[in-house]
């Protein structure tokens, strides 16, 4: 297999403003997809993309990828790691859901809801922005029952509860459970930075609410990697173990990163908002990308473009790369990786 050509990125052109000293601008992304509607190209998203080889050595990268970027909830798993390390004692779909951005279905919702009686707490605690579902159909269906934005619903409650119960569990205060120098976030930095062997530069606030830490693309994948080869009974391997086997409560019923973990045994698969998307393979291969844009509907094309430079083939990769255009309610184009 010929891995795709690195694509070289333009001269960085001089912009200078009337009284202002030039000013550089970066270096353009490549084009990683592109849209395509009734045989014409009306528009292009650019991104970058890192995949590791089994030994955790950089195979090909297109773009930048070692700069820093916020992987929002790629971040999950090790997020998940940290509250494990605090003591708590969680396993199987309730372990997946502290690393998840659920849908919102009825078994998400109700899990949430036991998982915060079982451990004393409330939902009026959790400090999630009132939100729907995250899944479309979801979001429907609970509007049209007269429901409205709820902190549970939120697709971050799943993780908001096990922070919360990990600090009951130590006695740590939990009005301040998503404050950067609180020690549990303080071991979710610690986690970030020995699975990734990065240091972080930069904390922002994730749309949950939660400190939010930068890694580089090729950081996040490697781990992602380092959960997958980690050791049996560690807390990164029981969260790897738990997502990849319950993995609708990681993602839905109708998300890609669970019909991937499904269809690929032993493949760990988390996305991002801002369209990032960290994955890693049981042999050791990964991978992340970030589109610059912030297009989710490219996840999937790329993703499956990727694996497939990889050598990886199999039946959901169409699914995943399936991504239509539609036009007055017909198929009319579609979007499509380019590399």
């Amino acid at each position: 297999m010929t891995s795709p050509s690195p694509i070289s990125a333009p001269t960085p052109d001089a912009v200078a403003y009337p009284g202002a000293a030039v000013i550089a601008s970066p270096p353009a992304s490549p084009v990683l997809a592109e849209v395509v509607r009734s045989g014409f190209v009306e528009g292009r998203h650019r991104g970058s993309l890192v995949v590791l080889a089994a030994d955790g050595s950089v195979e090909w990268s297109l773009g930048e990828v070692t700069t820093p970027v916020f992987p929002r909830s790629t971040n999950k798993p090790m997020q998940a790691a940290a509250v494990l390390r605090a003591g708590l004692e969680l396993s199987g779909e309730r372990l997946a859901l502290a690393a998840a951005s659920h849908s919102g279905e009825s078994f998400h919702l109700d899990l949430v809801r036991a998982m915060l009686a079982e451990y004393g707490l409330t939902a009026e605690q959790l400090q999630t922005p009132a939100d729907l579902p995250l899944d479309p159909e979801e979001a429907e269906a609970y509007l049209a029952a007269g429901r409205v934005r709820d902190r549970l619903t939120m697709n971050c409650s799943g993780k908001h509860t096990a922070m919360l119960a990990a600090c009951a569990r130590n006695g740590w205060p939990l009005t301040s459970y998503l404050d950067p120098a609180h020690p549990l976030q303080q071991l979710v930095a610690d986690g970030v930075r020995t699975a990734s062997g990065e240091d972080v530069a930069h904390i922002g606030t994730d749309g949950c609410g939660a400190p939010l830490l930068s890694l580089s693309l090729t950081g996040l994948a490697r781990a992602f990697r380092s959960f997958v080869l980690a050791a049996p009974g560690s807390p990164e391997r029981r969260v790897a173990d738990a997502m990849r086997a319950h993995p609708e409560y990681v993602a839905g019923t109708r998300r890609p990163d669970t019909w991937l973990m499904r269809a690929l045994p032993g493949t760990l698969a988390k996305m991002g908002a801002e369209a990032v998307q960290a994955l890693a393979l049981p042999d050791g291969r990964a991978l992340a990308f970030k589109i610059d844009d912030g297009a989710t509907r490219t996840l999937g094309p790329v993703l499956a473009r990727t694996l497939r430079h990889m050598d990886i083939d199999a039946p959901v990769l169409d699914r995943l790369a399936d991504a239509p255009l539609l036009g007055g309610g017909a198929r009319v184009g579609e979007i499509r990786a380019t590399f």
